[in-house]
């Protein structure tokens, strides 16, 4: 059976849906071809389990340190099982929410796993895709625009490849049924960290290795020094600038064992489990790139500025062409490729401008440049940071670390960057992000009344600390 649309979607993710239900609603016949289920990694092996998973993680911590709170408790206990119960309900629900979605906008949906396909019959360019179904019979999508939005899906190490026994992937680690006692985790960017924070709040004794010198090495160094200082007091051990000696893995019936080397030192640690948290490629392979004019470069599908392939008709969004590999970015860019195949305007946001956030205990967000990357841009650089020890709001809430950094340029005074840590900041950082879309200055938002108390004053104030006129020190 041959089906002929407007706009077929390779991947139900995200990127993928999103796309979909703006196609939809601009008039288009759309389909999406989805071999697992709709939602993609971000809903069912990403940022909503992931996230569940810290909530509960973070009551946890908040009942043990109740007390601080004039608040007496005895005999709470963590039930994991219970724990993940409720992941599932969240993921599930939201599941829910996705499928109605695409019919209400009526988006067909077909379950399989989908090949592009070259010049044929049915169509004489490349871009249609043909689709085993999961019954074992086949169609064909001939589509009049193609989107490639396969995802991505955990790096391995050579050496250390998950084997859901002893070493993991953060697909593995979500499936948990019962908690390590130890975890070494092997890489200490965003999902590193996270899941560090995470284990743990839930009681696992956690060691980090990062072969950078710091954790978090993409943002700004005060964030990824006050990240190492907040992490290593709640007692993570945190090894940076070492690399782990894959030759050297070994397990037993305990747990397995493994060299770390720093400089000319290699010290031997041991743990239940090992989580390989070393960010993540690209879905392209076995989907058909070879029967069209695709580029692959360094691993992901290569896109203009209006993430359209070498063949115009078809475009890729989201992880499988690299940039930040966010879900919000996914989604972004999916509305960009929908407006112009439909010929339509859409602005566009620059990568560093859009928001970029941790969800560890305190949370970390940003936007925009680092002090390094502005000045290795050559601009004339002012900060101004404000701690969160001085903000009312925050020790209501119990918590007196962290800061907001703005990093300005002294000649225009605009708003470079954003960064900030401490708590429910990922909830904070779309007014800078704002701020910046709208080319705003630090004094232009240092005016901006802020309501009290609450813990968006201090974006007001290290917004007014870049010219020394913050208020609260």
């Amino acid at each position: 059976m041959t089906i002929h649309c407007d706009v077929a979607i390779l991947g139900g993710g995200t990127g993928g849906y999103v796309a979909a239900i703006r196609a939809a609603q601009l008039g288009k016949k759309v389909v999406i071809i989805e071999k697992d289920k709709l939602g993609g990694t971000c809903l069912h092996r990403g940022c909503i389990p992931s996230k569940a998973l810290l909530r509960s993680a973070e009551v946890y911590a908040t009942i043990k340190e109740s007390a601080q709170y004039g608040i007496e408790t005895s005999g709470a206990e963590l039930v994991f099982p219970k724990v993940q119960e409720r992941k599932e309900a969240v993921v599930e629900q939201l599941y829910q929410g996705v499928q109605f979605l695409m019919r209400k906008n009526k988006v067909t949906v077909l379950s399989g796993t989908g090949r592009v396909i070259g010049p044929s019959i049915f169509s004489p360019k490349s871009g249609a895709v043909a689709v085993e179904l999961e019954n074992g019979e086949m169609e064909t999508v001939v589509p009049t625009h193609l989107m490639i939005a396969t995802g991505s899906r955990p790096r391995v190490l050579p050496g250390l490849e998950p084997d859901g026994e002893r070493i993991l992937s953060s697909d593995e680690a979500l499936l948990l049924e019962e908690l390590p006692a130890s975890l070494i985790i092997v890489g200490g960017g965003v999902i590193g960290v996270e899941w560090a924070s995470m284990l743990n709040d839930f009681g696992v004794q956690v060691t980090v290795v990062e072969a950078a010198n710091r954790l978090i090495p993409t943002e700004d160094e005060d964030v990824s020094r006050e990240m190492q200082r907040l992490l290593t007091k709640r007692g993570i051990k945190v090894l940076t600038g070492s690399q782990v000696l894959a030759e050297t893995y070994s397990k037993d019936e305990k747990g397995m064992q493994i060299d770390v080397q720093k400089g000319d030192e290699t010290e031997t640690l041991s743990a239940s489990k090992l989580l390989i948290s070393v960010g993540r490629q690209a879905n392209v392979e076995n989907i058909g790139l070879e029967n069209t004019d695709i580029r692959v470069e360094r691993g992901f599908i290569a896109v203009n500025e209006h993430l359209q392939t070498n063949e115009p008709h078809i475009y890729a969004i989201g992880d499988c062409i690299g940039g930040l590999q966010l879900a919000h970015a996914a989604s972004h860019e999916g509305l960009q490729a929908v407006h112009h195949l439909a010929g339509e305007d859409f602005h566009s946001v620059a990568n560093h401008l859009i928001p970029r956030c941790i969800y560890t205990r305190p949370e970390a967000a940003s936007v925009g440049l680092t002090e390094q990357e502005a000045r290795e841009r050559g601009h004339q650089v002012k900060t101004g940071k404000f701690p969160f020890q001085a903000i009312g709001k925050s020790l209501v809430y119990g918590s007196r670390d962290g800061f907001a950094k703005v990093v300005a340029d002294g000649e225009s005074n605009d708003i470079l960057g954003v960064h900030m840590i401490g708590t429910h900041v990922t909830d904070l950082i779309s007014e800078a992000a704002l701020a910046q879309l709208l080319n705003a200055t630090p004094w232009e938002v240092g005016q901006l009344i802020h309501p009290h108390p609450t813990l968006s004053e201090i974006l007001g104030e290290a917004m007014l600390a870049v010219d020394g006129q913050a208020i609260g020190i």
